[in-house]
């Protein structure tokens, strides 16, 4: 597995274990938060903290910087559900459209979640029609996020298989 640079986009608890797993296979890591008061926590997890907000894509271009890796961890999203559901539609293909042209990859993307399972299926379809168009590698994230382990042992899968040239699903 080659070293890169690892986006988390939503890098709350799951992505701060995440970002510890990543950094101890030596990668560099960047994780989002939308409140300034969590950069400390995503610091002590060993990533560099990034205040953007995923329903503001454009607060995160300057996060995408040097990224190799994007991971859009948004299964378990919070708030109004109006919002929620955009992070699946059409927030996710306004972030789809900006990575074209970027250094980015490949993207990991959550698809699973406590989330209504339309919702989710949306997002589904949002990436993997985004996939198909522009040919960047695909990983969908499916394990249950409430099985922290298990998530997080299949959410470094999925980085180390876009690492490895071969994460098309």
């Amino acid at each position: 597995m080659r070293v890169a640079r690892i986006l988390i986009i939503g890098c709350g608890c799951r992505g701060q274990a995440l970002a510890r797993e990543l950094r101890a296979a030596g990668h560099a890591v960047r994780g989002t938060t939308r409140e300034p008061a969590s950069a400390g926590a995503i610091a002590q997890a060993g990533a560099e903290p990034y205040v953007g907000d995923p329903d503001r894509i454009a607060t995160l271009m300057e996060a995408i910087a040097g990224v190799t890796i994007v991971c859009w961890l948004m299964g378990t999203a919070t708030g109004d559900p109006q919002r929620v559901a955009a992070l699946h539609d059409g927030r996710l293909r306004m972030l789809w459209e900006k990575l074209v042209d970027t250094p980015v990859r490949g993207v990991v993307h959550e698809v699973a979640g406590p989330l209504d399972p339309e919702v989710l299926a949306r997002g589904r379809a949002v990436s993997l029609a985004a996939h198909e168009t522009w040919r960047i590698p695909l990983e969908l994230l499916d394990a249950g996020p409430a099985d922290h382990e298990r998530w997080r042992a299949a959410a470094a899968e999925a980085v180390g298989r876009l690492l490895g040239d071969r994460g098309r699903r």
